[in-house]
């Protein structure tokens, strides 16, 4: 026996989720030095693109099995990407979202906000891109026969074929969820909590088809890099006007774009101002 004291409290309030966020997380994270906030991102961005690989693995052949059972399996991988970001505290430019929590409470400055932005956002592409590459170049990403290229060509195709009101209304959804799911981690002073917390929400996003701007970093590019292999285009049965789209300027304007824009609003009046109001607004 040692005389340690074990605290058994394995959560926290709502109201001291969104008071630790406001005050001292998100306002943390904002004064990071430029080279920590950038060198997190691009691992963020790699983490999520783990999970994203592995999610069109483990896909590829259970699709003709089940559409659904399918996208569950994905959606149960692909949650270890956020999994890997929370609890190496990494920084993700989808859950940094959450910062407008501190630029409400004026505990950042809008300079501050955007700045923190800029940088994770493009660190994260860059940590995407980097496992992209290396993927497709270990013949990894389109293996089983070219079974994992036909999926990956498939999701790549159909992400740059949706309507902007397509991919926007999707990525309020995504990170509607994709926030809960970081919300719900603070909540839980425990690891298993957090792991919980985070895989659940994660997991209804993929199975849902949601957009994801910083995930389709790494499915939009490695389908890119996909098409380049004649064997694989010629096996798949994507209307050549589809697979037009398939660009890098594709990639950029039918979704990257507003996929992200979706991505920010659907944190900013669904997560953040609604639990402001309910949680902070009275304090003042």
């Amino acid at each position: 026996m040692t005389n340690q004291l074990v605290d058994n409290k394995d959560c926290v309030s709502p109201s001291e989720v969104a008071a630790s966020l406001a005050k001292k997380v998100m306002p943390q994270k904002a004064h990071y030095g430029l080279l920590k906030m950038f060198l997190l991102a691009i691992a963020a961005g790699a983490f999520v693109a783990f999970g994203a690989h592995s999610c069109l693995t483990v896909m590829t052949g259970t699709i003709a099995v089940s559409w659904g059972l399918a996208k569950l399996i994905g959606g149960i991988v692909f949650s270890t990407g956020l999994m890997m970001v929370v609890l190496t505290g990494a920084e993700l430019f989808t859950g940094n979202v959450l910062m407008t929590f501190s630029l409400f409470e004026k505990k950042i400055s809008l300079k501050e906000l955007l700045k923190s932005w800029l940088v994770v956002y493009f660190g994260n592409f860059i940590g995407a891109m980097v496992i992209a590459g290396l993927i497709f170049l270990t013949g990894a990403s389109h293996n089983a026969n070219n079974a994992l290229g036909l999926m990956t060509l498939s999701i790549a195709s159909a992400k740059v074929n949706l309507t902007f009101l397509q991919a926007f209304t999707s990525g309020i959804l995504c990170n509607w969820l994709v926030c809960l799911a970081v919300w719900m981690a603070a909540c839980s002073t425990r690891i298993i909590g957090k792991i919980f917390a985070i895989f659940f929400p994660i997991m209804i996003f993929v199975a849902s088809g949601y957009e994801h701007c910083v995930a389709n970093m790494f499915f939009i590019p490695e389908g890119i890099f996909t098409k380049s292999l004649p064997e694989v285009v010629s096996l798949s049965n994507i209307a050549p006007e589809a697979l037009a789209n398939l660009t890098w300027q594709g990639f950029a304007i039918k979704n990257l774009i507003p996929a992200t824009l979706g991505n920010i609003v659907g944190v900013v009046i669904f997560v953040v101002l609604l639990f402001w109001m309910a949680y902070l607004k009275d304090e003042k």
